[in-house]
């Protein structure tokens, strides 16, 4: 974009081009700054820009090549590519780095795929956006073969008849706009990937759209980008430095995509070896010719996305190998449930009253860290729920399958895994909302339930786990009531049957769960869901872990520096997990533990 608004120094007088760098900044400003609005609230505006955009420069190409020079369709020949690196030879190569701006933009038809299908793109590119591109170069192609005194011009510009130069200037920054707001939407689609993959740090990502998934707003990253972004426009100063920097940035992205597509031929379409190497030396060899001509411009601005993409390679490998780190520390660490019931006894665990709430990442196994809490204070919570909030890429998770939970080993232990389930456009609720969801569904899994005995195996008892949707979803299955102490004095209706708490001597919020009278429950159960709510009444506690990341002693000097330093420094300053910044903090305890990884 920043290109197009600098043309204004070659396609208009001296005076218009002073004020080129502040224009260039104000239009960047003010697009990072609409970014939080999500692209849907102006994505009506982009096709009519786009098309306009095409038609203009379509028809103003045919305008050029019926007046100056008819014959210019003879140079869709190949031929002549060859013909004209032949008479050049050094210096039509080094010329090359600078037709891959005929290109650029290319690449932002594969961000568009976040709100478009294949198979548009393919209709739209090969049908609408190729002729024209196709007839705009033509004709200045045209418009250059009568016109050999051009000097520090842009080609096209100086093609554009003077009466309409303004107006095809204005549309030209318009659809620079369209283009590089699919370039920011590549830019969070690719970041929110890696950081999924566990490639990136934590980041806040708000999805602007319930409809269509690829459209994201990322604030951090969409700050940083405009950033960058002022500070190469302030920087460079000229289209042709910048003309340098977006070429080889462009370049080598087709090099990698075709390097990458090779292992696509082979590993996804399970294709031939030798498809996929002619498929690269095919096109690889171009593209080699292409970059090569590039590298030649390192110094003169090249060197920025170069120096960019070590940059984020290295964040994003220290963040990864951290990652890893972490996470097989906490799979060897991670105790089962017969050492829990084991170390009890040995301990002198004290069972205190209360329902504690221990957040984990892990779906199986009890973590470290709350091992580590129970030897150092061997006492937790009457009811144990051993809490996973997952993010699934769905816009809306049903009420229905909100909840995945199962018991965790005897029955009589009182220990469950929840998992919660929410999608990305679904709103949290607030924490006694949730708690009430979360106490009630448990409740439910006890009502549906078969009981569990010592002698079944506790592996199979842990994976077995069960759907339960929110009280709303279930009109015939247990109900959730929180009431002062006084109104539980009043009789019941003959439809359904209550289970109290029993009666407490402080004035307090008193819980019960309301069953259907068709509803049959064994007295195991019966005993389960009254514990239960003696637990709830005694209220929730949240135990959450936060782990400092060392290097082990021995580890060498590199390894000390990437965990100690960089990983250290990444995990301190980017986003923590959703589950953090949602839950009470009068009622949360924090549980430090040190991982030598």
């Amino acid at each position: 974009m920043c290109i197009y608004c600098f043309s204004l120094k070659c396609g208009c007088n001296n005076n218009v081009a002073d004020v080129e760098v502040p224009a260039a900044c104000i239009i960047l400003i003010a697009l990072f700054a609409l970014q939080h609005y999500g692209t849907h609230r102006i994505g009506f505006l982009f096709a009519p820009v786009i098309i306009t955009w095409l038609l203009c420069i379509s028809s103003i190409g045919i305008y050029n090549i019926f007046r100056w020079n008819p014959h210019v369709y003879q140079a869709l020949s190949p031929h002549y590519i060859y013909r004209f690196l032949k008479k050049t030879q050094r210096e039509g190569w080094m010329s090359l780095g600078g037709t891959l701006l005929c290109i650029t933009g290319s690449e932002a038809m594969f961000a568009d795929l976040g709100h478009f299908s294949q198979l548009s793109i393919k209709i739209a590119f090969t049908s609408f956006v190729y002729p024209s591109l196709i007839l705009a170069y033509m004709g200045q192609a045209a418009y250059l073969s009568q016109h050999h005194d051009i000097q520090n011009q842009v080609g096209f510009y100086v093609s554009v008849p003077e009466k309409i130069r303004w107006p095809v200037l204005g549309i030209a920054i318009l659809a620079a706009v369209v283009g590089s707001q699919a370039i920011i939407t590549g830019t969070f689609s690719i970041i929110k990937q890696c950081s999924a993959l566990g490639c990136f740090p934590r980041v806040k990502i708000v999805h602007t759209s319930s409809k269509f998934h690829g459209q994201i707003y990322i604030p951090e990253i969409n700050w940083i980008l405009m950033i960058l972004c002022l500070a190469v426009t302030i920087g460079f100063r000229d289209t042709r430095r910048l003309g340098n920097a977006s070429g080889l940035a462009v370049i080598t992205v087709m090099l990698v995509t075709t390097c990458l597509m090779s292992l696509v031929i082979v590993l996804c379409w399970n294709q031939n070896v030798l498809l996929a190497i002619l498929f690269v030396v095919f096109f690889g060899t171009i593209e080699a010719l292409y970059f090569s001509a590039s590298l030649i411009k390192f110094l003169e601005g090249a060197w920025v996305p170069i120096a960019l993409s070590f940059f984020f390679i290295i964040v994003m490998c220290i963040w990864r190998y951290g990652t890893l780190k972490t996470y097989k520390f906490d799979v060897q660490n991670k105790v089962s449930v017969d050492w829990l019931l084991g170390v009890g006894p040995s301990l002198g665990i004290v069972r205190v009253r209360g329902i504690g709430l221990i957040h984990t990442e892990l779906v199986s196994g009890i973590p470290a860290i709350f091992s580590h809490f129970v030897t150092n204070l061997p006492a937790f919570h009457q009811v144990l729920v051993f809490l996973c909030v997952k993010s699934v890429p769905v816009p809306h998770v049903k009420h229905e399958e909100r909840f995945l939970v199962g018991h965790i080993g005897p029955r009589e232990h009182r220990m469950y895994r929840c998992i919660v389930r929410y999608g990305y456009r679904d709103a949290h609720k607030d924490d006694s909302e949730f708690e009430s969801d979360l106490v009630c569904s448990i409740a439910e899994f006890i009502r549906a339930g078969k009981n569990v005995g010592l002698d079944e195996d506790l592996k199979e008892t842990e994976q077995r786990m069960v759907v339960v949707g929110t009280p709303s979803t279930r009109v015939d299955g247990v109900q959730y009531c929180e009431e002062d102490g006084e109104a539980l004095d009043s009789a019941s209706t003959s439809q359904c049957r209550e289970i109290e708490s029993p009666p407490v001597a402080k004035t307090r919020k008193r819980v019960r769960f309301v069953i259907p009278e068709s509803q049959k429950i064994d007295k195991d159960a019966r005993d389960e869901l009254r514990e239960l709510m003696e637990a709830r009444e005694a209220g929730i506690a949240y135990i959450l872990g936060h782990s400092y990341v060392r290097a082990k002693k021995g580890s060498s000097l590199m390894k000390r520096m990437v965990i100690n330093l960089g990983y250290d420094f990444l995990r301190r300053n980017c986003r923590a997990p959703t589950y953090a910044l949602t839950v009470p903090h009068a009622s949360t305890l924090e549980v430090g533990m040190v991982y030598h990884i």
